[in-house]
């Protein structure tokens, strides 16, 4: 016999069905009602180069969980973000701040632009390094003091966050410190052993996460290596799903003749290469950069991932070593100044200083030696000399400037740093309207205090971003805003195959710049370049806030951020 249920029994299995979905429902809605932060009214750019919109944005925990109408749900902390900008966290593809973040790990100016992201192996890494490359970083510390409590890339980056950082980091290898670690300043090439060992330093920095190997050619003893060496090199890096970046062997005289030899190592070594801060060095050399632009295109035409950066400025910064011979600086700096003052090596570098078909980068005969500032130096007695350029401090001494260049690096026991006033312009806007160009501020991120006033610096380092959203987006409308947030965020991120980062979107990571888009500005001067950019309100870092109407909170949540996949582990035997 079948039994008929009774109207009783459905009656109150309804009503416990109804309270059941009700509660599910109100439960639902609390929980999508309250958040730990909403970002209210503020013109939301994804980073994917689409235009803004006005949105809210709420977050929990280190991601972005909510963006649209929030109007009915609540924060526990909430932000005002009316008539500002709300982007992705920038992201600073060359930069220099590893070392300084150790002493000061709130990487001021850096993130009073809006960077959340540093990336750091332009040729040097802070690691691998060997017991005598620990003791040379602590030798050559002078004021900045920190622990060497690392051996290996990856060492360093997990020491870093672990110790206390405000900005993500992360990092190419940089192939001079592999060439440093197996042979030393040895201007010779490595034999097939050495390297296979270079390759498997490589393959193991690649296995802790790093984003591919980088170069940076024009400095000893980087210079000492050929084109094979790098296609090695990067073919480790290849296997490991990584990218080749470099600064190349030359951005002057033969600016094309390195473009050709970047392109041969991306086909060789089948890998993505990047052109550090692509440039156009030399009045002779401006017009270079229309053929340069036209040889990447057509090299991304036929397949080859070719992308570049750039940094938002006509003059260049580095070291005198930019001007003076890469053979003498042989055996690192104590012999470099020892070669120097043998009177047969000075002669022989003195004539190919002058000489204009030298077959090495001279940074000081691009730029003009009257265009060339200096701006660093570590021996105090030599510190009024700060922001003068090297013709006058030569004539004040009764020399040329290429023997007061070799005698001001001996004197100081290290090298000076130095700004090169050689770019142009009109090749600046050009490169701001190149699709495949993002941003690196080829600087440290630093406080504009304490003993980083002890030396000049670039304007760069406190202006390079919100140079591009001030100066070149809003009062020259070189780029769009929302094209200009794409080049900083999602296009590095991609490059760098970073996971989750680098755009707006429900799931990814809580990195944020905040900004008025119609006040933001660089003020860093060359004359005064110790003065922090503003317009930059609000700043995110994994969901935590650290910088707060402009000053920074005191938060440090920066994290060590790997290569998408790097756990799919590789080994020197996959390299072909």
């Amino acid at each position: 016999m079948i039994h008929k249920p009774s109207y009783k029994y459905i009656f109150i299995t309804f009503i416990t069905l109804f309270i059941t979905i009700s509660c599910s429902e109100n439960q639902t809605a609390q929980e999508t009602d309250h958040f730990e932060k909403i970002i209210r009214g503020g013109m939301v750019y994804d980073g994917l180069g689409s235009p803004g919109s006005v949105a809210d944005l709420a977050i929990n925990g280190d991601r972005i969980v909510a963006i649209g109408d929030l109007s009915q749900a609540v924060g526990d902390t909430e932000i005002d973000a009316k008539g500002l900008a709300v982007s992705p966290g920038f992201i600073n593809m060359l930069s220099w701040a590893a070392e300084p973040l150790l002493y000061d790990g709130r990487g001021m100016s850096d993130i009073k632009q809006g960077v959340t992201l540093e990336v750091f192996g332009e040729g040097s890494s802070p690691g691998p390094l060997n017991a005598e490359m620990k003791q040379h970083e602590i030798d050559i510390q002078g004021e900045m003091k920190y622990d060497v409590n690392w051996n290996s890339l990856g060492e360093f980056l997990s020491y870093a966050e672990k110790k206390g950082i405000t900005p993500n980091v992360a990092s190419y290898i940089g192939a001079t410190t592999v060439r440093i670690n197996e042979l030393g300043y040895d201007n010779r090439l490595p034999n097939e052993d050495e390297l296979k060992r270079m390759q498997q330093l490589v393959i193991d920095a690649m296995n802790e996460g790093a984003l591919g190997v980088g170069s940076s050619l024009i400095y000893a003893p980087a210079s000492y290596s050929d084109t094979a060496e790098l296609i090695a090199l990067s073919k480790a890096a290849s296997v490991c799903g990584g990218s080749y970046i470099s600064h190349m062997r030359s951005e002057g005289n033969k600016l094309e003749e390195a473009v050709d030899e970047l392109l041969m190592i991306a086909r060789e070594a089948n890998i993505p290469a990047e052109i550090y801060h692509l440039k156009a060095a030399g009045k002779e050399n401006w017009p270079k950069l229309d053929n340069v632009i036209y040889k990447i295109e057509a090299a991304r035409a036929e397949g080859l991932n070719i992308r570049a950066n750039m940094y938002s400025y006509t003059a260049g910064s580095t070291g005198l070593d930019a001007m003076i011979p890469p053979w003498i600086q042989e055996g690192g700096i104590k012999s470099w100044i020892a070669n120097m003052q043998n009177p047969e090596l000075r002669a022989k570098a003195l004539h190919e200083m002058r000489d204009p078909n030298r077959d090495w980068e001279s940074l000081g005969a691009a730029s003009g030696y009257e265009n060339v500032v200096l701006v660093g130096f570590d021996n105090p007695d030599l510190r009024p000399l700060t922001g003068k350029r090297l013709t006058e401090i030569a004539e004040m001494r009764g020399s040329s400037p290429e023997e007061t260049a070799m005698d001001l690096v001996a004197e100081n026991g290290a090298d000076v740093s130095t700004v090169y006033f050689m770019m142009s312009e009109e090749n600046i806007k050009k490169k701001l309207n190149l699709p495949w160009v993002s941003f690196g501020s080829d600087a440290r991120a630093i406080p504009n205090e304490g003993i980083f006033l002890h030396s000049s610096t670039h304007p760069r380092t406190y202006g390079n971003f919100a140079r591009v959203l001030g100066k070149y987006v809003r009062d020259e409308n070189v780029l769009p805003l929302s094209e200009a947030i794409r080049r900083m965020t999602s296009l590095p991120a991609e490059n760098l195959k970073i996971a989750n980062r680098g755009a707006i979107r429900v799931g990814n990571y809580a990195d944020l710049a905040i900004f008025d888009p119609a006040t933001i500005m660089d003020v860093a001067t060359y004359e005064k370049p110790h003065q922090y950019a503003i317009g930059m309100r609000h700043v995110f870092v994994n969901g935590s806030q650290v910088l707060k109407d402009g000053e920074h909170t005191g938060n440090f949540p920066g994290r060590f951020v790997k290569r998408d996949g790097w756990q799919n582990q590789c080994s020197l035997a996959d390299v072909k």
